[in-house]
């Protein structure tokens, strides 16, 4: 059995994550066991959500053990099967973590899954057609149920939930605006994505100053808003939605360092009615196979052409996922391992 290198989680973060919560191990990999397969990791899939997984308090999913390997999705291979419904060289996407090689009991339900890379890349089963994907559809088509010629904004436009996004709600007949840092980014979104518009939040030190930004972007108001970021932008949202308009809060990135995130205008929230609804979408795997249906296609017809940032090598995962937590990453953040 192979050599397995691995990153672990040391200690916890106090305020901001640093490299130095993380450790590089070399263990053995154990031997199988009959139900087991051996899978080598080809990518590694970096996301927002770990950062809150690093503390001990209460976040939306369970904390993150410390001495164990960093949890998170993979891509990759079987090379080794003592379970008949897997065979050496199947492309697989399962949560092995961030090392080199995984164990997996296979007959544990939706542990690993085998992948078609015929017409999607291997990669994008960790992005646009993996968990940000059906992320970005779940918020879209069961929280905000767009109609044909209404307006979508989603924060983090050009990361993974973004992109996957904008292919979705355009496909839906609705005006998209995204908002994203920096020129570059907000010129993709525009080029490449689809998005009607993009509005560079850099640009705008409050959120006054953001509002008459979406104020220009959204002559007609927002009706649905996809949340990825919190504080300062979802107050200039709040204040151009329309009477009736849906919120799907799916991250809240400007607070996972542990700062509060206050919001000025609450009272928007009753005087426009607005529906604002939380959701993990592990918690909704009915919906998975519909969602990936069509992301799938849009993907294989070219009108979702996501663009990802790749670190070289396992040890290089704690500097990318910091970058991630940074907006330093230009759409799906993932390490290539092997």
């Amino acid at each position: 059995m192979p050599q397995n290198q691995q990153i672990l989680l040391d200690n916890r973060p106090e305020g901001e994550a640093s490299a130095a919560n993380f450790k590089l191990v070399s263990t053995e990999t154990p031997p199988l066991q009959d139900g087991q397969v051996l899978v080598q990791h080809h990518f590694l899939s970096l996301d927002p959500y770990m950062r809150g997984r690093m503390n001990a308090g209460k976040s939306y999913a369970q904390p993150q053990p410390l001495g164990a390997v960093m949890q998170g999705g993979i891509v990759g291979e079987v090379v080794e099967s003592k379970n008949p419904r897997f065979q050496p060289g199947d492309k697989v996407v399962g949560m092995g973590g961030w090392q080199q090689y995984s164990v997996v009991d296979a007959n544990q339900p939706g542990a690993l899954r085998k992948v078609d890379t015929t017409h999607v890349p291997l990669s994008h089963y960790l992005g646009a057609v993996g968990m940000p994907g059906v992320t970005a559809w779940y918020g879209l088509v069961k929280i905000i149920a767009p109609k044909a010629g209404e307006t979508m904004v989603i924060s983090a436009a050009t990361g993974a939930v973004g992109s996957a996004f904008a292919a979705l709600a355009k496909a839906r007949g609705c005006r998209v605006v995204g908002i994203a840092g920096g020129p570059d980014k907000c010129k993709y979104a525009v080029d490449e994505l689809g998005f009607d518009a993009c509005i560079d939040y850099k640009l705008h030190k409050d959120a006054g100053s953001l509002s008459k930004a979406l104020k220009d972007a959204c002559p007609d108001g927002i009706d649905g808003y996809f949340e990825n970021v919190g504080g300062m932008i979802l107050d200039a949202v709040l204040t151009r939605m329309n009477a009736f308009g849906r919120i799907a809060v799916c991250g809240m990135i400007a607070g996972y360092d542990g700062a509060p995130l206050p919001i000025t205008y609450p009272a928007l929230i009753l005087v426009n009615r607005l529906k604002v609804q939380g959701f993990i979408v592990s918690e909704h795997m009915e919906i998975w196979p519909e969602a990936l249906a069509e992301l799938g296609q849009l993907v294989a017809t070219g009108k979702l052409r996501p663009r990802e940032s790749i670190a070289q090598g396992i040890e290089a995962a704690p500097e990318a996922f910091l970058g991630l937590l940074k907006g330093r990453n230009f759409g799906k953040q993932l390490v290539k391992v092997n």
